[in-house]
This record gives C-alpha cells, structure tokens and sequence, in this order.
C-alpha cells in the first residue's frame, strides 16, 4: 500500500479537501526531487510510508488544538512539516531549513496545495528568537546537541492537552543519547500506531518543556 490508502488507513476522518492535498503530494514531490534532490532517489516510490505516514506519527501522540504554533527544524524537503499543516489546517506552522534549495521545495510544495498555514525560512534554528508550542523535527541531529538549539523557543503557556515542548522522530537505539534526559522524556514506539515493518524501530521523544 504505497499511496493516499495508506494515509486514509490510519486517518479514516479525512476531508475530501485533505484527501486531495495528500494524493497531490507524490506528483509534486517527484517533480521537485527531480530538480533539487531533497528525498532518496529509492524512498521517492515510498514516499507514503516513510515520510508522509512517518511525519503523521506525531499527529497520533497529539491532537494539535486550533491555534497552536509549531516550528519545525531542518525541515529538508518538509517534513513533519508539510503532512502536519494538511491534517491541522487551523494551526500555524513555520518551516526552517539552512539549506536554501530545501526551503525553495517547501515553498513550492505549499504553493501548490494551497497550504496558507505553512511559512517557511531558510535560518538556523539557533537565530530564531519567536517562542512556539511544539518543536517538532525529524533525525536531524543527536537530541543533546537538538535541544541547545531550540530550548529557549518553547513558549511558556501551554493550550494542548500535553505541556508545550519538543517532539522529535527518532530510531534506533537511544540510551545513550538521552542519558541525560532520562527523566524528561517519554518516549513512545511508532509500532504502537502502526503495523508496517519500516515502523518497527521508529520512535517519539517528547521533552517536555
């Protein structure tokens, strides 16, 4: 199952506008990859299971309340990014990469979903000075060195059921590298959401900030 089924398996309550929006993204996103390479040459034909379903693992931990900000860091090509801002349209989300050619993707991925929830900036996430709810990102660096950068951009009133805070995909094995976290994080498998092989090491760090 390597298309909107398997989006609408896991997120039977899609509107017909989402459904669209998600069926949208294969052929915009093999256009793209085809002039700025922002997705593995092999994961292209995979792209519903490894990076949209995988970015949608999150919205399965929570259920994003209508206005809260989310800042997604080293976005690449947009994601979680990009998935999110489909299924919570009410919400904002801003999109930073340092890599100009990946923001110039995300830009043109959104424009062509008519995505107006989405901003999206080419800057390092160390130079950001806004506060957000939820940081959000996906294996892009070890989380001791993630949570330098973004510590200091988790604003202090919470409005979702779960404390404002950082949600990271992740894998592997992550003893190490949350040693000294230990007692801030929760983490949570992706093989409790879902049933395919590729989510059996996959997982949710949610720091609580």
């Amino acid at each position: 199952m390597a298309d909107i089924l398997l989006i609408e398996k896991y997120f039977p309550d899609l509107t017909i506008l989402q459904k669209e929006q998600f069926a949208q993204l294969q052929s915009v996103y093999t256009f793209w990859n085809n002039q700025i390479n922002v997705v593995s040459r092999k994961d292209i034909d995979l792209l519903y299971e490894r990076h949209i379903l995988h970015s949608l693992a999150i919205a399965k931990f929570i259920q994003f309340v209508p206005g809260t900000r989310v800042l997604d860091v080293g976005t690449g090509g947009g994601f979680p990014g990009i998935p999110l801002a489909i299924l919570f349209p009410e919400c904002t989300f801003h999109l930073v990469d340092s890599i100009a050619k990946k923001i110039k993707v995300v830009n043109e991925v959104a424009a062509a979903l008519k995505l107006t929830n989405i901003s999206a900036e080419q800057i390092r996430a160390e130079e950001i000075r806004e506060p957000y709810d939820f940081v959000v990102s996906r294996a892009v660096t070890a989380f001791p060195e993630f949570y330098g950068w973004v510590r200091n951009r988790i604003g202090k009133q919470s409005k979702n059921h779960l404390r404002n805070g950082i949600i990271c995909l992740k894998g592997g094995d992550l003893t190490e590298e949350l040693k000294d976290f230990s007692k801030k994080v929760h983490i949570v498998e992706l093989s409790h959401y879902f049933e395919e092989e590729f989510f059996e090491t996959k997982k949710i760090v949610y720091y609580q900030g």
